[in-house]
Order: structure tokens, then sequence, then C-alpha cells
């Protein structure tokens, strides 16, 4: 089981098409064929362990509402153990991203969330619950979306608390000295250069120095840097390994990051060295693109692709 700790957020897709524009104002007007909702955030990290067939557990937290009712529902439907997600009453809605889609094309995206740092009561607790579930578990992902649940502190708790095993870091820059300790980070070329101090050039040599400072600066078994059409840069310490971008028609990078490190995790903790690990978190990013929304893939899109 793969613990996923992070902030959960509800991905609610309005899809419909547009014919006309509004007499109101110049904008396009939508009419709406359907709208569903898809486990976003962190969560959307179980929704691709899920895909992996690889239990996971989930700690978050999410609002006394119905979103929040539904979050515990999905999570039961990917059998995930849903423990961990803590119910907020009255101080903090679950959050929710709201992308109306028109034509196969985003229209706009509108957010609401609460951003505050969770409560210590609220972090508290999540550590009560990690402390019964982590004995049964083979990895960690923290997956940092910057809304409050991992503040600088609770990362530094949960980092001294799971030393020993997996710890898998989807970062925010800025809370970079936070995650000294993991076994690896999977930043996008943007934020590894602001975590690192450096300019964002995707060129292999200004890449490697990124790669290798962020390495020395938070003591990481591995740095795993996304570089978009470039591909992915691993460093493992002594060397560098480039893997080159698989041809694919980009539809959507909604949720990629997640997909990458859930299928870079999920190969490590099944026993796989981090250079086989590698390759296959870029040919499950290629794969999630090509679909519009927040998507998954499955080992046998990841093979044959």
């Amino acid at each position: 089981m793969i613990l996923v700790i992070g902030d959960i957020i509800v991905d609610e897709f309005i899809w419909g098409d547009v014919s006309r524009i509004s007499p109101e104002a110049p904008v396009p007007v939508v009419a709406v064929d359907r709208i569903d909702r898809r486990l976003g955030g962190s969560a959307n990290v179980v929704r691709n362990l899920h895909a992996l067939n690889t239990p996971s557990a989930m700690f978050g937290l999410v609002g006394d509402d119905e979103p929040g009712q539904w979050v515990h529902q999905r999570l039961g439907e990917l059998h995930s153990d849903d423990s961990g997600v803590i119910t907020k009453k009255n101080d903090r809605p679950t959050a929710i991203k709201t992308r109306i889609i028109a034509r196969q094309q985003q229209v706009v995206r509108y957010d609401r969330e609460w951003t505050q740092a969770a409560h210590p009561t609220s972090h508290a607790k999540l550590l009560m619950t990690l402390d019964e579930l982590q004995p049964r578990s083979s990895a960690t992902i923290l997956s940092d979306y910057g809304k409050g649940v991992l503040t600088p502190d609770f990362i530094r708790q949960l980092i001294d608390r799971l030393q020993g095993g997996i710890i898998a870091v989807d970062p925010k820059p800025e809370h970079t000295d936070a995650y000294r300790g993991a076994t690896v980070i999977t930043p996008n070329l943007s934020e590894a250069a602001a975590m690192a101090g450096m300019e964002a050039v995707n060129d292999d040599t200004h890449v490697e120095a990124i790669a290798k400072k962020l390495h020395e600066k938070l003591q990481l078994n591995y740095v795993l840097l996304t570089r978009s059409e470039c591909g992915m840069t691993l460093f493992d310490g002594s060397q560098n390994h480039h893997i080159p971008t698989v041809a694919r028609d980009i539809f959507d990078v909604t949720g990629a990051g997640d997909t990458v490190i859930a299928v870079f995790t999920a190969c490590l903790a099944r026993g796989d060295d981090a250079l086989t690990a590698a390759p296959l978190a870029h040919k499950a990013a290629s794969v999630v693109v090509g679909k519009l929304g927040t998507a998954t893939a499955e080992w046998q899109e990841i093979e044959s692709h």
C-alpha cells in the first residue's frame, strides 16, 4: 500500500459546445452537454495508483459538504483507505476546480478553495492515522499543491517519521528546504529552477547542474526532473540519465505530474530500480497528456506506448 498525503481537490468538468458570442460581452456562450467530477489534486495520485492496481491510502482535508461526502464515496469506490481524510466542519470547504470545456478546448477555469495552513489539531490527527497505517505501507507520496495541508513544519515531521522508507515528493518551490531527506523529488523544470535559485534553461548541461544542486542541497537519493518536450532527466547522485520524449499529440497536461510520481513510486515500491522506473513514468505521462481532462494510465497502456 502506498500512502498519499496532500491537498485534496475535486476536479469538476463542464462539457459543452459554442456556437455564438454573448450579446452581453465578447465571450463565448457554452451550451452545456454534461457535467462530471474526478478526484483531483493529491487525490488524483490515488486515481493513478488505482489504475496501476496499486493499493493506496489517502490523507488530507475535505469540508463538511456534499463535495466532501463525494470524495469519501469516490475513494471507497477506488478501494482506497480514507481513514486519513479528515472532514472539517464550518471552517474549510472542500476545494473545487471547475473547468468549462467546449469543442475539446478549455474556455475558462474557476477555483473555490481555502489555502490557509491547516490547524495543528488536523495535523495531529493525520499523524495518528499515519502511525496506524505506516507499518502496512511500501512507500509514501507527499503531493504538495500548496493549499495548506503540507506546511513546512508538517513536511519535516512526516519525513522524520517516514525515514527508512520510500518518500517521494511532488514539490512546491516555497517549501524547498522542508523536503530535505526525502527519497526523490519530481519537479518540472520551472519548479526545479526556482528551488535551486537558477534560471529555467532547458538544455542538458543546465538541467544537470540544477539536478545536482538540488540533490546535494536536499540530501536526496534521486531527482527526477520533467522537461516538457525535452523529456526527463534522472540524477542518481553520480550520473544524469536523459530520457527522450515520446512523440504524442498533446491535448491536456492537467495532472501529468501526478501520473509521473504515482508510476515512479509504484515501480520503486515493487522493487524496480530508478533507471527502470523513470522511463515508465515518462511513458505514462505521455499517455495521459493525450487524453482530455484529469486522466490516468494503466500498465497495459504504458507498456504498449
